[in-house]
């Protein structure tokens, strides 16, 4: 069997180099997506060395652009949306205008024709979903009125870019210079009755079979997918489950593709959302991850494979441009929309810096248009270079804004108090106007018990500490799950609890007990090790699957490991000495014990 097969040096040497750059970045405090692309331009053919093969790489891509969607379709809440539709949705709409505009405006100046001016608009309007998302977990933001404006823009500008995908084939293909793609089933129409649909008519084709399919998944799939999943999870094989998992995501973006002519990126992501109805959508989302962030990292090295770093000496001004667009350009119009709807310059600010980037959209309309003909390469490489540099940028634009924010404010307010007003306005005033109260802040909770995380054994905990009448408090990742916490009137933080701004807003240096009830045991290890170092004193419970996890899981602070598999074999081994030795009836519990407190202190750490 042959060694040297261009799949594998392809897959091996992108996700190598993806890893060493990618840590390199993360290293610098940049977003390791900045080294994907980075590695992507070494393997690519603009640069001396190795070059991975061009054919293979953006069919591994598609994939990647598959998974990815599909993730972003799991996170979609339509709840969430609604609740900001009164700023996202004019926001987003009038914000890609403007965007799009400037970028046509450029497009022009270059004498690109106007199609191409357009898809490369289009391409610099919309930002990237990794790096905003992330930038919002960073800086607890996502729970925020921030975070839920800026995700419901995003929302948008992805629903907008997928119709834009379905539209711009459909538009190129009556073009008539042979590039773009014919609509099949208008051309059936013109050769079996000699009907010319024209431009509307080919594109209201595409809109009803788009109808069609989402027609389809809104009334069939979303009862069909939920089922499917519920019976895999119940035949009790994870590997089964994960496998289901892939191959509705990679097989209704397929079918979508085949049977209706849409993009498999809208299939993917109508998959995730009809899956993301079910409550298995968070398992699901998480046996995907490991293989969709691979792929995704694939997808990035493959898009910087396609750049020429020539570009950066050869027009350094359209680059300029390109990069003043999307990080000044997009950033003021944000600013000015979000003010002009009444909200305090602090969410104007962080909306403004979560959109200054460009990414995975932007990369797919840019592939499509060079594609169907209609813009140039060179636009393909600025729309590239204006995406690794706005990404680099991105931190540093948060950081001004941070920065910004309190001095904006301030100046609201000595302009609110100059303005001569009653005392009886002045109070009307406050009454109607609350104070921005979307930062997220620690809990004022002293000896109190921290539980991380909300699953089957963490709700068991929960319910037990809150009926004891236990202060206790929750850090748990998933949305769902904080909901539903908020909503009993439980304390919970949104994040992950490895990272030690999350701990901290847990006021870890007053707590009495930790109880961490994830079943990672790396991830768990290190909250031990964090919660120890802050707080000596403090009892550490943790669960373990093996005595490999107990012993680590000690060794890093935890004071009690409770291992399941061992705790469930001396539960049966009691059921059946009762039964063999005349023990004690025993007698089934249909609650969980309950957790008495002590009224006394845990035991110094020795």
């Amino acid at each position: 069997m042959p060694h040297d097969t261009p799949l594998i040096s392809t897959i091996v040497g992108g996700l190598v180099l993806a890893f060493i750059f990618g840590a390199l970045a993360h290293r610098l405090r940049m977003p390791p997506l900045v080294g994907y692309l980075i590695a992507g331009v070494l393997v690519g053919p603009h640069t001396p060395g190795y070059v991975a093969d061009q054919s293979l790489a953006p069919e591994l891509a598609e994939i990647g652009v598959i998974l990815l969607m599909f993730g972003v379709g799991l996170h979609f809440s339509l709840k969430d949306l609604l609740s900001v539709r009164g700023i996202a949705l004019p926001g987003a709409v009038v914000q890609i205008g403007f965007a799009t505009l400037l970028g046509w405006g450029l497009g022009a100046l270059m004498g690109w024709p106007t199609g191409g001016s357009l898809v490369f608009g289009l391409a610099l309007s919309v930002a990237s979903t990794v790096v905003l998302l992330k930038a919002l977990q960073e800086r607890r933001l996502i729970e925020t009125e921030r975070g839920r404006i800026a995700v419901g823009w995003l929302i948008v500008e992805d629903l907008a870019m997928v119709l834009a995908l379905v539209l711009i084939p459909a538009a190129a293909s009556i073009g008539g210079d042979g590039h773009g793609p014919v609509e099949p089933l208008s051309a059936g129409l013109n050769s079996l009755f000699g009907l010319d649909l024209g431009v509307g008519g080919m594109i209201a084709m595409t809109l009803v079979k788009v109808a069609l399919f989402v027609a389809l998944m809104l009334v069939f799939g979303r009862k069909l997918i939920p089922w499917t999943m519920h019976r895999i999870a119940h035949a009790g094989s994870r590997e089964l489950f994960r496998l289901g998992v892939l191959a509705i995501a990679l097989g209704v973006a397929f079918g979508a593709a085949k049977l209706f002519g849409v993009s498999l990126a809208l299939g993917a992501f109508f998959a995730g959302m009809v899956l993301a109805e079910s409550e298995l959508s968070h398992r699901a989302a998480q046996e995907s991850l490991p293989l969709r962030d691979a792929f995704a990292v694939l997808f990035f090295v493959s898009v910087g494979m396609l750049f020429d770093p020539n570009i950066l000496i050869d027009r350094p001004l359209p680059i300029l441009a390109t990069v003043f667009i999307i990080v000044i350009g997009k950033s003021v119009a944000a600013f000015l929309i979000v003010l002009a709807f009444k909200k305090p310059p602090g969410t104007a600010l962080t909306i403004s810096a979560s959109l200054g980037q460009i990414g995975e959209f932007s990369f797919i309309l840019a592939a499509l248009g060079v594609e169907l003909g209609l813009l140039p390469e060179e636009g393909r490489d600025l729309i590239l270079a204006g995406a690794i540099i706005s990404i680099i940028v991105n931190p540093l634009l948060f950081f001004l804004c941070d920065r910004a924010r309190p001095l904006l404010e301030g100046a609201r307010r000595e302009e609110t108090v100059a303005e001569p007003a009653s005392a009886a306005d002045v109070g009307a005033v406050q009454e109607q106007a609350p104070p921005e109260d979307d930062d997220v802040r620690p809990t004022a909770l002293t000896g109190h018990a921290i539980l991380i995380g909300y699953g089957r054994v963490g709700r068991i905990v929960g319910q037990n500490l809150k009926s004891s009448g236990t202060p206790f408090l929750v850090i748990e990742d998933s949305d769902k799950r904080i909901g539903e916490l908020k909503a009993q009137g439980i304390e919970a933080y949104m994040g992950n609890a490895v990272a030690r701004e999350t701990l901290d807003l847990a006021n870890l240096s007053s707590a009495r007990s930790l109880a961490i009830a994830i079943p990672n045991a790396f991830e768990a290890c290190r909250i031990a090790e964090q919660a120890r170092s802050a707080n000596p004193s403090i009892l550490i419970v943790a669960r373990a699957h093996s005595d490999a996890e107990v012993d680590e899981l000690k060794q890093y602070g935890a004071d009690t490991v409770i291992m399941g598999e061992r705790e469930i074999a001396l539960g049966m081994v009691d059921r059946l000495a009762q039964v063999h030795h005349e023990s004690v009836s025993y007698e089934d519990r249909q609650e969980p014990a309950t957790i008495i407190p002590t009224g006394t202190a845990p035991p110094e750490r020795q």
